[in-house]
């Protein structure tokens, strides 16, 4: 990359600015210029081990490799705040200097372009949302590049490309024709399953087989049923978010708390449903254990091991009639405290145990004020199902329920217990139902005060509990736990435990065991932006996976995008995606190894997640149609570096809110692809850090609403929006606070270098900033100054010279390469900042506005600069006479003996208060130290005369004069 002959770039003169000063004019010019010379040249062009993009491994085959990458964005129409680049260009300035550093660096970019937005905005215009897509994806590139980063674009795509998502399709595949061995621990393929069943090796699992009959006797449909319900994709009719108004089920987090769409503000009712749903739950212990492993955050991990929710206890089983009602507990210990019990209100059995009508005698405050116990179920269903889970897990909230009309038996003293439902249970965690134990509990306990139940304390209390003040959740001994058989009294809560659940045991009502918080994964939407299922049904209704060489299923076109909508509170309805009306696309013909014949698409689609749950594999090498990732490229990228390490991605940088859901889902596929073979690494992402929030002032008006801060004047020491008096508060920075700042506002004013180095300089990469505009200002000062000292203003001229410095000036570079390595290295990037500002410091103050700077010193400065502003760095480098891009220069190495101070300077204390300095030999010992102090003008002015009883001197640190 040949510089030397360029002209020098100039600034507009006028108004006194030196014709080559570093103003903004001048920095636009810059980068644009070296951003079209990094995509002529491919500067950043990483080369694979082997393949399509090896070309020039020969020159990296012996560095080593790091893999550095961002959670990729969406692309919505409102373009990046700036909030956004502060991940982006933390792993931008990594991967610089890692690169520079000697390493083979991988940073690329994708975008994760299915979603909502893009498919609410197609319903209103009626314009195909790929369109929409493809508009904001080239809007961020383009952001992107005047940003400078230094990203691989031949790895670059989009999760709605049918490249990538033929193979999205595939590893649904995969999963959907895996299921998960508990004996191994492991995923294994569906066809082995079936050979151990045919060859009697193996018995279905619990559950799967409801005929009961021995599997040789069972019909192909039937053994088909079994089958599935084994698998780790499997259909199932599982309790959803159905929002009638919207036409569509949605997740947990698109459901406000008190039940209503989060767009639109629809009622949202629980309601069950057949979808896809993914095992994630079969891996909830693995994904537990290898959390240890990764190198994350202990809060980051906190987060995930709380949303699995790991629980050890018992299940107990109680008879009610005909039925068993079974519970799980983490209290066996507190059984015989167990007053009522409670279903969750969309439990299976709710149905069977209700009875006809209401026994004499019924609290009327069990009914619900219904007739029967029938129409109070209805009603109460009905009613539970507006909410959202978050609502119903609410500790504030008003307990309700009613009664079924029927009792189940508490197993270890035969006593009969109210089985009520109530929205406080869920169905996701546990069984679906719980032994209400009141004395211990909270909830139970202000549920039973309400419905007027006993309440049984099974838990000694320390003196001066008033059991009429709540339920009693400390420790102590076990009281009121015993009948003929057993005896809990005077136990510790342990050993209760361990007693009960051995008894229970022994009579066959129940077992130790562990459930989970963690819940499968709901794989289905009613949407029409979004994977096709590689999936069809056949004249038994059963799903037939399309072979291999039929992906990509495509999208079709269609007329409308909407799913059918309904009444709002039509909750009775059911989904009609938009792809069940392309009724040339659902109806297919064929040919699947039995001769062609007529089947029926999955009409959902996969949600957003999926695309996003292996992007990072499929940058290795994007372009290749054969295979999801060549083996040998996944292994040189992502492969363990030794025994017992998990492999993955060596930095994955991103925001929190995807602390928990995203990366579950991505573990749990990679898990899966890992035991079937397909990746050598068994994590995704060994190192991941969340990068912080930026925050800026936000306004709102006498209504409450945001208005837009950047209209938002001060006058008088008050804050006016169209000459009204507003609010101001302080938000992260966003469109629904209306106080975003994008990177092109300050791109234009000051230059991306600018707005790089000060992003840069608020902070360590996780920490929270503030943002304030003002302050850019002296990043746009500190990148003149360093300009400065390679080039003269007024001329020009590159100032270099090959003087040797001086030794105060080698001590001070050495000790700057030697803080910015580290600020580097540790993702402290202000820290590298500050050791850069006080080298460019003392130069200025030692070579003035035109003296010679020694090269030995500006070309490491140049270099040091290079990751935080890349443009300037090369700029200065090419004038410094190097043809090749600073991208690619060794970064500098401190030399250690010039970190080495050769004089320190210790405090003089005189009876303990610090009365002067002296400066001393770094060796000095404690006698030189005495003699130095004692030589000092302030110090004998304090001793003259004094009585000096004794005298503390500890070399390189203080020396103390104690005066009688």
């Amino acid at each position: 990359m040949s510089q030397t002959d360029r002209q020098p770039a100039a600034a507009p003169t006028g108004d006194g600015v030196p014709a080559h000063r570093y103003t903004p004019a001048l920095a636009q010019q810059i980068e644009l210029d070296w951003q079209d010379r990094w995509e002529t040249q491919g500067t950043f062009h990483t080369p694979n081990p082997t393949g399509r993009l090896s070309e020039g491994f020969e020159k990296v085959a012996d560095r080593p490799k790091f893999f550095a990458m961002d959670m990729f964005p969406y692309p919505s129409g409102a373009g990046l705040h700036v909030g956004h680049p502060l991940g982006y260009l933390g792993t931008d300035v990594t991967s610089r200097f890692r690169r520079m550093d000697g390493d083979n660096v991988l940073h690329p970019m994708g975008y994760d372009a299915f979603g909502l937005p893009a498919e609410q905005y197609a319903v209103q215009t009626g314009q195909h949302p790929r369109i929409t897509t493809e508009a904001n994806i080239a809007a961020i590139k383009a952001q992107l590049r005047r940003l400078g980063v230094d990203h691989d674009q031949r790895r670059t795509f989009a999760t709605i490309d049918p490249g990538y998502y033929k193979w999205t399709q595939w590893i649904f595949l995969q999963i959907f024709g895996s299921w998960f061995d508990e004996r191994a621990g492991k995923a294994r393929p569906i066809a082995e399953l079936v050979a151990e069943l045919d060859a009697g090796t193996r018995e279905p699992a619990e559950g799967t087989n409801p005929s009961g009959r021995p599997w040789a006797e069972l019909t192909e449909v039937e053994k088909r049923a079994v089958v599935d319900a084994h698998r780790l994709a499997y259909l199932h009719e599982a309790p959803v978010n159905w929002c009638p108004g919207l036409g569509t089920v949605l997740s947990n987090e698109e459901v406000t708390p008190d039940g209503r769409s989060e767009r639109g503000n629809f009622p949202v009712f629980r309601r069950p449903l057949k979808q896809w749903m993914m095992r994630i739950t079969a891996y909830a212990d693995r994904l537990l254990a290898d959390l240890d492993r990764l190198d994350w955050s202990d809060s980051l991990k906190l987060m995930q091991r709380n949303w699995i929710g790991r629980s050890t206890g018992a299940r107990i089983r109680f008879a009610a009639g005909d039925q068993q009602i079974e519970v799980f507990t983490t209290r066996p210990d507190t059984l015989f405290g167990a007053t009522y019990v409670v279903l969750a209100p969309e439990h299976p059995l709710v149905g069977s145990l209700t009875a006809a009508v209401w026994p004499d005698g019924t609290d009327p405050r069990w009914t619900g004020g219904a007739a029967t116990p029938a129409e109070a179920v209805r009603d109460y269903q009905r009613q539970a199902s507006r909410r959202s889970e978050l609502d119903r897990q609410d500790a504030g909230r008003e307990k309700t329920g009613v009664w079924l009309g029927v009792n189940a038996v508490n197993p270890v003293n035969g006593r009969e217990l109210p089985v009520f439902i109530a929205d406080y249970v869920l169905t996701g965690y546990g069984t679906g139902a719980i032994m209400a134990v009141p004395g211990e509990d909270t909830r139970d306990w202000e549920f039973a005060r309400k419905f007027g139940l006993e309440i049984v304390p099974t838990v000694e209390r320390p003196e001066g509990f008033d059991d009429e003040s709540g339920a009693y959740t400390g420790a102590g001994t076990m009281i009121n736990s015993a009948n003929d058989e057993i005896s809990l009294d005077g136990l510790d809560k342990a050993t209760a435990i361990a007693r009960i659940t051995d008894w229970l045991v022994a009579r066959g009502a129940g077992e130790a065991t562990t459930t989970y918080k963690l819940r499968d994964w709901l794989f289905s939407r009613q949407r029409y932006w979004g994977e096709p299922f590689p999936i069809v049904y056949d004249e038994d209704d059963r799903p037939i996976a399309v072979p291999t060489s039929m992906l990509p299923v495509l999208l079709p076109e269609v007329d409308d995008y909407s799913p059918k909508t309904f009444a709002d509170d039509d909750a009775d309805s059911s989904p009609e995606p938009p792809l069940s009306r392309a009724t040339d696309w659902t109806t297919v013909e064929l040919d699947l190894g039995d001769g062609p014949k007529k089947y029926r698409r999955e009409t959902n689609t996969m949600p957003n997640w999926a695309g996003s749950c292996w992007y990072y594999l499929r940058y290795l090498d994007p372009g290749d149609d054969t295979q999801m990732v060549d083996p040998e490229l996944e292994r040189y990228w992502m492969g363990p570096r030794e025994p017992g390490d998990t492999g993955g991605v060596d930095l994955y940088v991103g925001g929190v809110e995807h602390a928990v859901l995203h990366l579950l889902y991505a573990r749990f596929w990679h898990k899966v692809l890992f035991d079937l073979g397909h990746v050598s690494s068994e994590e995704p992402f060994r190192r991941l850090v969340n990068q912080g929030y930026i925050s800026a002032y936000a306004y709102t008006d006498s209504r409450g609403f945001y208005v837009p801060a950047a209209d938002v004047v001060e006058k008088d020491g008050q804050f006016l929006y169209e000459g009204e008096p507003v609010n101001r508060e302080y938000g992260k920075i966003g469109k629904s606070l209306k106080n975003m700042v994008t990177p092109d506002e300050m791109i234009g004013a000051y230059g991306a270098d600018t707005f790089r180095v000060y992003e840069m300089s608020t902070g360590p990469l996780e920490q929270s900033r503030p943002w304030e505009t003002k302050a850019v200002v002296g990043s746009q000062r500190l990148l003149q100054r360093i300009c400065r000292v390679v080039v003269d203003e007024e001329t020009g001229a590159v100032r270099a010279t090959d003087a040797e410095p001086a030794e105060e000036t080698l001590r001070a570079l050495h000790k700057a390469i030697d803080g910015v390595r580290d600020g580097y290295a540790t993702l402290r990037f202000n820290i590298a900042i500050a050791r850069i500002t006080e080298l460019t410091n003392h130069l200025t103050q030692a070579f003035g506005a035109s003296a010679p700077v020694p090269r030995s010193v500006a070309e490491p400065l140049v270099l040091m600069v290079a990751p935080l502003a890349p443009h300037l760095a090369e700029e200065l480098w090419s004038r410094l006479g190097h043809q090749e891009s600073s991208a690619w220069a060794p970064f500098p190495v401190a030399d250690e003996r010039w970190l080495v101070e050769d004089t320190v300077q210790v405090a003089v204390q005189v009876n303990g208060k610090v009365r002067s300095q002296v400066t001393v030999p770094a060796d000095a010992d404690a006698a030189a130290l005495e003699a130095a102090a004692r030589a000092d003008e302030k110090i004998a002015g304090y001793l003259d005369g004094a009585t000096i009883r004794r005298v503390v001197a500890v070399p390189g640190r203080l020396v103390n004069f104690v005066l009688g």
